[in-house]
């Protein structure tokens, strides 16, 4: 596919793998961020030694996309500074928090539209931080790319109301109509730019037709792990079930799942919970001993976290498609998880898919791993080499592939892409 394409994005999503894999692929132009570990002031961090590092420095000091020449890479920290400053005083107010990102996600738009797009033929963001970049870029003639890395916002917005009706002592603030609005109109504004939507799953998939998006530009790739979450093999352990979740602390993430499980599996499991976040005191009640909570972990530093467990449990009331859940696979761990979280794990060979909500499906999954070893043995096994399948360099020839469907307008076939996994 002899392309050129600029991508744009906040963040280190999956440590930056698209423009790294576009970049293996001699695709990419140019890769446009906020703020990285590599570029301007923020390389400044490697001089501090790690032991004075705070962690969120070490997170940020993790923030290193290699396989990207540096010629290639324009940072705009200040944006990634401001974001980070907003978000930290916004703390548990979603609407600011949803504001902050909106702002983010414009602000870097406008500075990629400024500085260009080069010799690019496409253009490759992230939903709802990239309508600028693609408005410019069709106007250039280019072909565009969304990723959907998330379920539609009109369904995650529906689903967290509802879990917050249902656990209101978990909020302090519910999000505003109008800032939820500018959400989904400007994710239906990017829709409508898109020539192809890049879903991470099935669920997102779905959710973009059920709330009025193309599905026929729809395309489902899932995501790959790299090597480096492959733990060897570990002997059969004795004692209480290790149960790992790895993540944000809150609703959607179903925290509220993961601590009644707890509940009920005392003296049977202990639970570990990595993410930033709070839990309010009364759902804690009775847990002290039960569940440890780590807070947030840096990336590099979480490999030690799937070597600690013998069991992965996320059950997610809405992702797109959990990248946790393929590391866990990677590190030998069986998952239990949901449907509505995304992820490639098969119900009952390397792991269990569990309805929503479903506290007593999560307690029988993990009794049945507790009680047969064998069992917890085979599916550690199966889960590696489900992971096999999913590995980085599968997950650049699907994104390649995929993309290749998005140069269907320039030959004279527009929004003509057909739906492939």
């Amino acid at each position: 596919m002899n392309e050129r394409v600029v991508v744009s994005q906040l963040g280190a999503r999956m440590d930056y793998a698209v423009p790294r894999i576009l970049n293996a692929h001699g695709m990419l132009e140019h890769f446009y961020t906020d703020i990285c570990a590599t570029r301007g002031w923020p390389r400044l961090l490697e001089y501090i030694p790690r032991r004075f590092q705070p962690a969120g420095i070490r997170r940020l000091a993790g923030r290193r996309p290699s396989g990207i020449p540096p010629q290639r890479m324009t940072c705009f920290p200040g944006v990634g500074l401001s974001f980070a400053l907003r978000r930290m005083r916004a703390h548990a107010q979603p609407d600011e928090r949803m504001r902050a990102e909106l702002d983010a996600g414009r602000r870097l738009s406008e500075l990629v539209v400024r500085h260009g797009f080069g010799q690019a033929s496409g253009f490759y963001g992230f939903i709802r931080e990239c309508l600028e970049p693609l408005q410019a870029a069709r106007a250039r003639g280019m072909w565009t790319a969304v990723e959907q890395n998330i379920a539609a916002w009109e369904l995650v917005d529906r689903l967290e109301r509802e879990e917050q009706e249902r656990f209101p002592d978990w909020i302090s603030d519910v999000t505003e109509d109008a800032s939820s609005e500018a959400y989904a109109s400007r994710e239906r504004a990017e829709w409508a730019e898109a020539d192809l939507i890049v879903c991470p799953s099935e669920f997102v998939r779905q959710s973009v037709s059920q709330y009025g998006g193309p599905i026929d530009r729809c395309v489902v790739v899932p995501y790959g792990v790299d090597t480096r979450f492959q733990i060897p093999t570990r002997g059969r352990r004795e004692g209480p079930l290790r149960v790992l979740t790895v993540g944000s602390l809150g609703l959607r993430k179903g925290t509220p799942y993961v601590l009644e499980a707890a509940r009920r599996m005392s003296g049977m499991a202990d639970f570990r919970m990595v993410g930033r976040g709070a839990v309010p005191s009364v759902a804690c009640a009775g847990l002290d001993g039960v569940v440890q909570f780590t807070g947030p972990i840096p990336r590099l530093e979480i490999i030690a976290q799937y070597a600690w467990a013998d069991v992965f449990l996320l059950p997610s009331i809405c992702e797109g498609s959990a990248t946790v859940t393929y590391e866990a696979l990677a590190a030998g761990l069986p998952v239990i998880t949901t449907p509505n979280t995304g992820s490639v794990v098969r119900d009952g060979k390397d792991g269990f898919v569990v309805p929503i909500r479903d506290v007593d499906a999560i307690v029988q999954s993990l009794h049945l791993l507790r009680a047969d070893r064998a069992r917890l043995f085979e599916m550690s096994h199966n889960a590696k080499l489900r992971a096999q399948d999913f590995d980085l360099a599968g997950y650049g020839r699907r994104l390649c592939d995929a993309l290749g469907k998005a140069r269907a307008p320039a030959a004279g076939n527009p929004r003509k892409i057909r739906h492939a996994s």
